[in-house]
């Protein structure tokens, strides 16, 4: 690997096997946790490195798109859940689209920040209404808020990512820092977050307020383990 630092070098064989052993690639975290770099913008910056020698590529959102150059592409699998990570069989065309799989999401943190990002799945863009590259992401659901519509505790749902949105449309929404999934209803000068459960009350928010909470993006698919 000529051109390679000793510790570029070390970064892209730990890229390399991580893809071997499990079928993604690490979150720059992960990186730096490997490697004793505490900085993610230090990870980046050796990153960049590896992409302007030619010996990297990014296919996508960050970190978890990672691709060593001369590494084959990956062969289709057998759908399966492992841990936190989701993969599905989808035909190798252009419509397939990689989507960042969220973890919790904390205060204040950007939506797709690199410390959400647990894992990604592929899926062709017919599933999620046509939906493309960058303008989805997938969260798990926790509680049973939304039950009543079929979307369960432990499901991940797919967001189509934008601001605005109609009357009853099933959102995810950041309310006091922290994501949540609801059906959107203005009424005059509030706004109601409506759960569909029937124990439940809806959260209220004045229009008024509402800069504090902004919707992220409207729910376009729900992907559900089968036991």
């Amino acid at each position: 690997m000529q051109g390679l630092t000793e510790r570029q070098r070390q970064i892209l064989d730990f890229i390399t096997k991580r893809i071997q052993d499990q079928g993604y690639p690490p979150t720059i975290r992960e990186i730096g946790e490997e490697m004793g770099i505490k900085s993610t913008n230090g990870v980046n910056d050796h990153l960049k490195a590896l992409e302007r020698k030619g010996y990297l590529k990014r296919e996508g959102l960050k970190s978890r798109a990672l691709r060593p150059v001369h590494m084959p592409e990956a062969e289709p699998q057998t759908p399966r859940f492992t841990g936190n990570v989701l993969e599905a069989l989808v035909p190798q065309n252009d419509s397939v689209i990689t989507v960042p799989v969220l973890g919790r999401v904390a205060a204040g943190s950007p939506i797709l920040a690199d410390e959400n990002v647990e894992s990604t799945v592929q899926v062709d863009s017919f599933f999620l209404g046509g939906a493309r590259g960058s303008k989805v992401f997938a969260l798990r659901v926790s509680g049973d808020s939304m039950m009543d519509i079929g979307i369960l505790d432990g499901d991940y749902i797919f967001v189509k990512k934008q601001l605005e949105a109609r009357k009853n449309d099933i959102v995810v929404a950041m309310i006091d820092g922290e994501a949540t999934v609801k059906r959107y209803v203005p009424k005059g000068d509030v706004i109601e977050f409506v759960p569909e459960n029937s124990t439940m009350e809806p959260i209220v928010v004045r229009k008024q307020d509402f800069r504090s909470t902004s919707i992220i993006g409207i729910v376009c698919g729900v992907y559900r383990r089968v036991h």
